[in-house]
C-alpha cells in the first residue's frame, strides 16, 4: 500500500517499470484501498503482536512444553561418562559373563530372547570397556582397541545372524565373541 505513492508520481515509473504491473490490487482487495486502510493496518498489527506473544510465551516457556530431557536422541553418557574407571573395572567382568550367558538362548534358539540380552548386556559392556581405555596409556590404547573393535563386530554379526536365524554363522560369531572378551579380559 504505501509502495503505491511511489509508483503513482510520473517521474519515477521509467525507473521500476516491472513492479508497477505487480502492485495493482485484484478486484477482490479493491474495498480495502478506500476506508479500510486504518482497519486493515490494525488487524496486521494485532496479528503481528499475537504472534510475538506466542513465540516469546514458547521460548520463555519452553521447558513447560518442549521436555528436552527426555527428547533427546543420543546417549552423551558414553562420550562423557558418569563411571570412574574402578567402577568399571570392577563391573567389567560380571558384564562379560552376562554377555556370554547369551549362549544358553542360542542353545535353545530363543532368538528374540538372545537378541535383547545381548543387546542389554553388550551396550553395558561397552560402556565398560571404553572407559577402561580410555584411562590406558597411549601404547596400550591401539591394542584395545583393536580388540574392542573385533568383539563388537562380532556381537553386531551375531544380532544379524540370529535375526536371520543362521545357525552356522550364529555359532562362529560366538566363538569369536568369546576368543575376544577372553583377550580382552587378559589385557586388562
Amino acid at each position: 500500500m504505501e509502495l503505491r505513492s511511489l509508483i503513482l508520481q510520473p517521474n519515477l515509473t521509467h525507473l521500476f517499470p516491472t513492479f508497477t504491473c505487480c502492485v495493482k490490487l485484484k478486484p477482490s482487495f479493491q474495498h480495502l484501498q478506500n476506508n479500510n486502510n486504518k482497519e486493515l493496518s490494525l488487524k496486521i498489527r494485532s496479528r503481528r503482536v499475537g504472534v510475538l506473544a506466542a513465540i516469546t510465551s514458547l521460548i520463555l516457556g519452553g521447558n513447560g512444553i518442549f521436555r528436552t530431557q527426555s527428547a533427546n536422541a543420543f546417549e552423551f553418557k558414553f562420550v562423557a561418562p558418569d563411571m570412574t574407571v574402578e567402577e568399571a573395572l570392577s563391573g567389567v567382568r560380571g558384564h562379560a559373563q552376562d554377555l556370554l550367558h547369551v549362549r544358553d538362548l542360542l542353545e535353545l534358539e530363543s532368538w528374540r530372547a538372545a537378541q535383547k540380552t545381548l543387546r542389554q548386556s553388550s551396550a553395558i559392556l561397552k560402556k565398560d570397556i571404553y572407559i577402561i581405555i580410555q584411562s590406558k596409556p597411549g601404547i596400550e590404547r591401539a591394542q584395545l582397541r583393536k580388540l574392542y573393535s573385533t568383539l563388537f563386530n562380532n556381537v553386531t554379526r551375531l544380532d544379524y545372524a540370529a535375526r536371520d536365524k543362521d545357525g552356522p554363522q550364529v555359532w562362529q560369531c560366538y566363538k569369536n565373541i568369546v576368543v575376544a572378551v577372553n583377550d580382552i579380559l587378559s589385557r586388562i
